[in-house]
C-alpha cells in the first residue's frame, strides 16, 4: 500500500474514532455525585484511548484535541470553553500518559501499567486545573473550589478507572481492525 493512502487510512480510522466518541457524549452521559453533579460520566475517552494506543501518543493528543473541540462547539455546548479546555486537559494527561508507556511496552502489562498511571496523571492534572481553570471561569473562590476537591478528584478516578478498564478489554479485540491496511 503507498504511503499516502496508508496516511489517508489512518486519518479515516482516526475520525471515525472521533466520531464514536461524540456518540457516546450524546448517548451516554450521567452525574456519578449529586455534590458535584455538573461534572458528568461519559465515555468519549474509550475511543481516544484505543487510538492512542493504536496509532501512538501523538495521534492520541491529536484525538484528544479534536474531540474535545467538535464536543465543546455540539454536545457539550452549554460548558463553552471551559468545558474545551478541561476535557483537553485531562484527556491529554490519561492518553499521553498511557500512550507512552504502552508505545514502550506493548503488553498487557504495559496497558495495565500505562492506564493506571495516565488515571492517576489525569487525577493530578485536574486537581491543579481546577484550582487555576475553575475559578477564573466559573467565578468560584477558591475556597469554595477546594471544599469540592474531594468529590471532584473521586470524579476524575472514577471517570479514567472506568474509561480504562472499558479501553483495555476492548483495544485487542479492535485492534486488528486499526492496524489494517
Amino acid at each position: 500500500m503507498s504511503n499516502q493512502k496508508s496516511k489517508n487510512m489512518k486519518l479515516a480510522k482516526m475520525a471515525m474514532l472521533v466520531a464514536i466518541s461524540i456518540v457516546l457524549v450524546v448517548i451516554i452521559h450521567f452525574p456519578i455525585f449529586p455534590a458535584v453533579a455538573f461534572l458528568e460520566y461519559d465515555p468519549a475517552d474509550i475511543p481516544i484511548l484505543i487510538g492512542t494506543f493504536a496509532f501512538g501518543p501523538g495521534a492520541g493528543i491529536v484525538l484528544v484535541i479534536v474531540t474535545s473541540v467538535i464536543q465543546g462547539l455540539t454536545v457539550s455546548a452549554q460548558s463553552g470553553v471551559y468545558g474545551i479546555i478541561m476535557h483537553i486537559l485531562a484527556t491529554t494527561a490519561l492518553a499521553a500518559v498511557a500512550g507512552l508507556i504502552y508505545k514502550k511496552n506493548k503488553t498487557k502489562k504495559g496497558a495495565v501499567i500505562g492506564l493506571i498511571a495516565g488515571s492517576l496523571a489525569m487525577v493530578v492534572t485536574m486537581f491543579f486545573a481546577n484550582m487555576i481553570v475553575t475559578p477564573l471561569f466559573m467565578g468560584l473562590p477558591l475556597a469554595a473550589v477546594m471544599e469540592l476537591m474531594p468529590f471532584i478528584l473521586l470524579f476524575n478516578l472514577v471517570k479514567a478507572g472506568i474509561n480504562s478498564a472499558v479501553t483495555f478489554v476492548l483495544y485487542k479485540r479492535i485492534s486488528p481492525f486499526l492496524h489494517k491496511q
